[in-house]
């Protein structure tokens, strides 16, 4: 085996540091350009409620528009089990940012709860919408991005954009602490397969449903759907594993087919 004296390891992580560089170069309009497409999800009372009743807005997760900018991707998970109906409470997209963010009256198009998937209509718009790109050229070692609300219930509408690398292509895999945790979704998978992308970057909770996508050209390939938890829930806002699971793209793309068809 040929010997390189430290200084070559050296110059070699430089390299190494100034092509990541190279590759994230153009990022900041990148993300000008997808951020308008990002919203949140969560759920929303009617605006005019009487004095001392008015409830709040409900931030629950992260998603996108596509298509024709009324429709809006994801994850299953992040929906609310159920609604009050009893004091008008509806799902609604959040778009815009900070104080100039708009509330937007949304209804469920379709779900995937075995893909982890749903898609939303909301009812104004259209909104700025994300070009989906092609999963099935997705590489291992590949660079992406994604961008969303991670702690959104305390950070607020504010878009977050973290950037890593698909580190693998793998099984998707159970999140339950234990056999009785394991949801009837979570089962589905398991006896179900498939695979999904790992990622090296950092997630939180409010990132589920954020679009991951291609730095250079802003195209998703994959929405992110969970984070790997070394200890418990509560310590990943502390202490986060670094390794994030996005399901491929192609699986919106086989659920936006769906919506049409019944549509």
């Amino acid at each position: 085996m040929r010997y390189f004296p430290r200084r070559c390891d050296k110059w070699l992580a430089i390299l190494l540091l100034a092509v990541g560089h190279a590759a994230f170069a153009g990022l900041p309009d990148i993300i000008d350009q997808v951020r308008p497409a990002v919203v949140g999800v969560g759920t929303t009372y009617p605006a005019r409620q009487p004095v001392g009743k008015a409830r709040p807005n409900n931030l629950l997760g992260t998603g996108f528009v596509v298509d024709d900018g009324y429709t809006v991707v994801t994850n299953y998970h992040v929906l609310p089990r159920e609604l009050d109906h009893t004091n008008n409470q509806s799902l609604a997209v959040f778009s815009g940012r900070g104080k100039e963010a708009r509330i937007h009256l949304a209804e469920l198009l379709e779900q995937d709860s075995l893909h982890d998937l749903a898609l939303l209509r909301i009812t104004s718009g259209p909104l700025a919408s994300m070009a989906l790109g092609d999963s099935d050229k997705v590489r291992e070692g590949d660079l992406v991005a994604f961008t969303g609300f991670p702690i959104g219930a305390v950070l607020g509408l504010f878009p977050v954009t973290h950037t890593g690398i698909v580190s693998s292509i793998t099984p998707v895999v159970r999140t339950a602490d234990s056999a009785g945790q394991l949801s009837s979704a979570q089962l589905l998978r398991m006896r179900n397969p498939f695979d999904v992308f790992q990622l090296d970057a950092v997630a939180y909770p409010g990132n589920s449903g954020s679009p991951v996508f291609h730095p250079e050209t802003g195209k998703v390939i994959g929405v992110v759907n969970s984070v790997f938890v070394k200890e418990s829930r509560e310590a990943i806002l502390e202490r986060p594993s670094g390794i994030t699971y996005a399901v491929p793209v192609r699986h919106v793309k086989e659920l936006l087919r769906r919506a049409a068809e019944r549509n």
